[in-house]
């Protein structure tokens, strides 16, 4: 993804909130990227199937399942939302704490976020937002990749580090480590999905 308006500017949720509502842009440390045109339909079905079995297994909990678009205001201290600088939509997320919930958004990190790659996006979800969902303290980041089959888990540990990401297969079950007895089960929505291309 590449900087989208003055690429020498530094913006802020204030300047975010002025632009056109039709463009869609996420702000890292006050640079606008313009994310892509609407993503495929494995896309879609992934994080909408990760989304439908977090709804469901967090029924009737604190914790609270998103789907994008939720702006995700992270902010680096203590400054006013206007002067924020980085604002991100990840794909899905589970908030805990519900004082983090605005009608606007969310201010604080989720403690679980996915991306769902896609080519246009993987260089910026791999290594911008990681590094952005570590310092903001994420818990836990996963990264759906829809063509090779695999989710990469990158956990926060005790220093407030990721250490070096597992990666599993899309079969059968992955635990959510930060939400215990929650899983995401694969099996049928790989089923659903177009067949890989050789």
């Amino acid at each position: 993804m590449q900087p989208a308006l003055d690429p020498h500017a530094h913006y802020t949720y204030g300047d975010y909130l002025t632009w056109p509502q039709d463009i869609r842009y996420e702000l890292i440390d006050g640079q606008a990227y313009l994310m892509a045109p609407a993503p495929s339909l494995d896309h879609q079905d992934i994080a909408g199937e990760i989304y439908f079995q977090l709804r469901q297994a967090l029924d009737g909990k604190p914790c609270r399942p998103y789907i994008s678009p939720v702006d995700v205001r992270l902010p680096k201290g203590n400054e006013d939302d206007a002067e924020i600088d980085t604002v991100v939509q990840p794909d899905v997320l589970v908030v805990c704490d519900p004082s983090k919930l605005e009608r606007r958004g969310v201010r604080g990190a989720p403690d679980f976020v996915v991306e769902v790659l896609s080519p246009s996006s993987a260089f910026h979800d791999h290594q911008r937002k990681r590094e952005v969902y570590e310092r903001a303290g994420v818990r836990e980041y996963w990264l759906v990749d829809p063509v090779e089959r695999t989710v990469l888990v990158y956990l926060l540990d005790e220093r407030g580090k990721y250490g070096k990401p597992e990666v599993y297969e899309l079969a059968g079950e992955t635990e959510i480590q930060v939400l215990p007895g929650v899983t995401i089960h694969w099996d049928d929505l790989i089923d659903r999905l177009p067949p890989r291309e050789d």
